[in-house]
């Protein structure tokens, strides 16, 4: 098992020692993060796709991100996998240390193991009900679960998937979204406080450094629509079980050139104020990851986006997102060696500065 964990001296060399332009660094809870992040999120569950991915993360992090992001039921446990021989293959190669890597997955969906041959089901039943992991009522009809048992077996799998003995941060993932069909909102929160109470003792443990939420509507949708969540309320809640230290530090979201509602939409209600989710993250001191930058590729069919400083569409869409304020980085999911050095050419060139990036943000939706 690789020990350690992304620290400020680390990235902080990591930056330095990256041949990339420094403005391509942010600085955010003592670390020193890229503003552009890998995803491992697409590929089908087998080994060609092991191979592409571990490459990909490979030719990533030497190019310059230090911001890696997957998850347990990504190809059915495999992209974590592919994550963690990456690493372990750079740090053997003693091109990175492990305190230079900001290591984020996520758990909640159920998932079989594709290394496995028993299906879904089987699968389920043998490794979790029948070793008390789910009881029945658990599960929902998105395939979700949120109860600190299945959370807490779920974490040891992704930390032996990944060969560590810590992750950086853990995100619930899409929780409102999987659950609130389901159950109440009074239901859906007694819930949460109990997966904060896990995190925060799994953060005590030495297991993960922070925890958050990655999303798909609930940050984004209007306050009146069910599967809504208030991102104030949300810290407030982690305050009152982990204090002013809590561990919760991140959401995650779809934003990009069409999915624009986390810049553009006066959603959240921040001290009797209605602002845009990005805003109330950075006030609360938040870090914002953001998905599919590409929509998988439909944003790069020419004339989809508006043009801008004479970018490739890639490049246009991740510079786009990556330049506005209260975004940490958006995390791209690439496998090929061609589409991972088209992408890295963001690295080279700074953001645009916040003036130019609202100037431009006027001139778009004028």
């Amino acid at each position: 098992m690789i020990s350690g964990f992304a620290t400020s001296d680390g990235t902080k060399k990591f930056a330095q020692s990256s041949g990339t332009n420094q403005d391509n660094f942010k600085n955010f809870a003592n670390l020193t993060l890229s503003n552009v992040g890998i995803g491992t999120y697409l590929g089908n569950p087998d080994s060609r796709t092991d191979e592409l991915v571990k490459n990909a993360v490979k030719q990533s992090i030497l190019s310059g991100i230090n911001v890696v992001d997957t998850a347990i039921n990504y190809r059915a446990q495999k992209a974590e996998r592919s994550v963690g021989k990456a690493i372990s293959e750079l740090i053997d190669e003693e091109k990175i240390s492990r305190d230079q890597l900001f290591l984020s997955t996520k758990n909640g969906y159920v998932t079989n193991d594709a290394d496995v041959k028993l299906g879904f089901w089987e699968y389920v039943k043998e490794e979790y009900s029948q070793k008390g992991v789910i009881k029945e009522g658990d599960v929902t009809s998105g395939y979700h679960c949120m109860t600190p048992t299945y959370l807490s077996d779920q974490l040891d799998r992704s930390l032996k998937n990944l060969n560590m003995d810590c992750i950086d941060l853990m995100y619930l993932h899409n929780a409102v979204e999987g659950q609130i069909n389901d159950v109440s909102k009074e239901q859906f929160l007694e819930n949460l406080k109990s997966v904060f109470e896990l995190y925060e003792q799994k953060r005590d443990e030495g297991k993960i450094k922070f925890y958050g939420m990655a999303t798909w509507e609930c940050f984004r949708v209007p306050h009146d629509s069910p599967q809504y969540l208030s991102l104030e309320d949300t810290v407030n809640l982690a305050k009152k079980i982990g204090g002013e230290d809590n561990g919760f530090r991140f959401i995650q979201l779809p934003f990009n050139m069409h999915y624009d509602q986390a810049l553009l939409g006066k959603n959240q209600l921040l001290k009797s104020k209605q602002v845009s989710i990005l805003e109330a993250a950075a006030s609360m001191g938040i870090g914002v990851f953001t998905s599919v930058p590409f929509m998988q590729g439909r944003l790069l069919t020419p004339g989809v986006m508006p043009e801008f400083n004479e970018l490739k569409p890639s490049l246009r869409a991740l510079q786009f997102i990556r330049s506005s304020p209260g975004v940490l980085a958006p995390l791209v999911g690439q496998k090929s060696v061609e589409h991972v050095s088209e992408n890295l050419e963001i690295m080279k060139i700074p953001p645009i500065p916040e003036d130019d990036f609202l100037a431009l943000v006027k001139k778009l939706t004028s």
